[in-house]
């Protein structure tokens, strides 16, 4: 597949044919692929596509059904103990204890961590100056906004300064201007070294990794940097259509000759084609025709949510296909 690393590189992580079932349901299938020492690797499918049943397994939490996979330098399926040690694990639920100041929770972590005592009080130092905390270190962290809560979880799933962090949906909620300073915080991260392995359901985020991985229905369907999954991955081409009313208008287009997909994006509509220079005038005129007014329609770069929707829509019309094969 596409989207390998190029060779010589330290690697973070290695998975080979890594599998999991739970009876007869296949929750992750033979899923390959590495990640580099450093690098911002987002992990992105629907739900219950197999995301947080691989980094469970990458966690040292499930074992393999089959496959095998090194986190770290560790084996996931004979030192899980010692891949526990050497990572940070930070989960979209905040896991900190509310009830709690926050310097009463970086010291309950840096416990549960081992960290030395000669080194808890610079460690804790860090966290509250990476977090902005230091004057509100007393403060319970129930009062903290979410933004806050979110760079001390953060903190503490550094506090052991682990060469590889596991990043979980990391900020579902947060505002936007919280969720950029984060992403601030994990750039500065990568670059002293620490590898990052981030699953994210916001399409923007996924733009700042430096290459993503999309599973779906427990299959690693495209592998590659963003542009490389822009430029590559879709068949299809994509019109941008401005017009009036677009949220009317979608039935319209959908029905319209040549068009595979169309949704609603922020105020215009993307339509997935397979020939664009075909499409647009007919698709103009109908338009107009039913008395909306058309200001553009043109072929764009698609994004990568019309990427990874293109990639699933093709990947179920070809097992349709392989069903009715089968019949």
């Amino acid at each position: 597949m596409n989207g390998d690393l190029p060779g010589k590189l330290a690697l973070a992580v290695t998975i080979k044919e890594l599998s999991r079932r739970f009876g007869d349901f296949v929750a992750v299938d033979r899923v390959s692929l590495e990640v580099a020492r450093g690098e911002i690797f987002g992990f992105l499918g629907p739900n219950g596509a197999g995301k947080s049943t691989t980094i469970r397994m990458l966690c040292g939490l499930l074992e393999p059904t089959s496959g095998t996979g090194t986190v770290a330098g560790f084996d996931i399926k004979s030192q899980p103990e010692a891949i526990k040690q050497n990572i940070g694990y930070m989960s979209q639920k905040f896991s900190l204890y509310e009830d709690l100041t926050v310097e009463e929770n970086i010291d309950f972590y840096g416990g549960i961590y081992r960290i030395p005592r000669e080194k808890k009080a610079a460690r804790k130092a860090w966290v509250l100056q990476m977090a902005g905390l230091e004057p509100h270190r007393r403060m319970r962290t129930g009062l903290l906004p979410g933004g806050w809560k979110q760079r001390l979880s953060l903190g503490c799933a550094l506090l052991h300064e682990p060469p590889v962090l596991f990043l979980d949906e990391p900020t579902s909620g947060v505002d936007p201007v919280s969720r950029r300073s984060f992403w601030d915080l994990i750039y500065e991260l990568a670059g002293r070294g620490v590898t990052i392995f981030v699953t994210t359901h916001y399409m923007e985020e996924a733009e700042y990794c430096d290459r993503l991985g999309l599973i779906y229905r427990g299959q690693l369907i495209a592998l590659g940097t963003p542009g490389a999954l822009k430029g590559h991955f879709m068949r299809e081409q994509v019109l941008q259509v401005s017009c009036g009313a677009p949220q009317d208008a979608l039935e319209l287009v959908e029905r319209e000759a040549g068009v595979k997909e169309a949704a609603i994006f922020g105020k215009d509509l993307h339509v997935i084609v397979s020939d664009a220079s075909a499409v647009s005038q007919p698709l103009r005129a109908a338009l107009e025709s039913a008395g909306y007014s058309v200001t553009r329609i043109e072929r764009i770069v698609p994004s990568l949510e019309d990427v990874f929707v293109s990639l699933i829509e093709q990947r179920d019309r070809e097992e349709g296909s392989q069903k009715e094969f089968a019949r």
